[in-house]
């Protein structure tokens, strides 16, 4: 832990990746707590820089992440999860925050696999 290069605010970039799929999931953002509670119990934690405080991937759609491998960039300053997700990681209903492409606009190309109101009502928490 002592070598990890942590930002000004103490948070470092994650990237995660699903594990069966390879899929680029999200990214999100760690501080030290939400890297060992990921160590500790297998399931993936973050930093919400919004909201400032530590949240549970999961904890209110059920979406959660488990665990398969955590590994560092050569700089020491960035973390790739590898997850088995749970129904999907992004909280606007699609697999992955990845969803949009670029051709000569943004168009979707990803997946919706549920609806973001029947899980969060009007709000997007995870």
């Amino acid at each position: 832990m002592e070598d990890l290069k942590w930002d000004e605010k103490g948070l470092m970039p994650a990237v995660v990746q699903d594990a069966n799929s390879r899929d680029v999931l999200m990214v999100a953002y760690m501080n030290k707590e939400a890297l060992e509670l990921t160590i500790k119990t297998k399931k993936a934690h973050y930093y919400s820089r919004s909201r400032q405080k530590l949240w549970f991937k999961g904890e209110t759609s059920g979406h959660t992440q488990d665990v398969k491998e955590i590994l560092i960039d050569c700089d020491n300053d960035a973390i790739l999860l590898v997850v088995n997700q749970k129904v999907a990681a992004c909280h606007t209903g699609f697999w992955s925050c990845f969803y949009r492409a670029w051709a000569d606009g943004w168009k979707i190309v990803g997946k919706k696999v549920f609806d973001e109101k029947d899980v969060y009502g009007q709000k997007k928490t995870d």
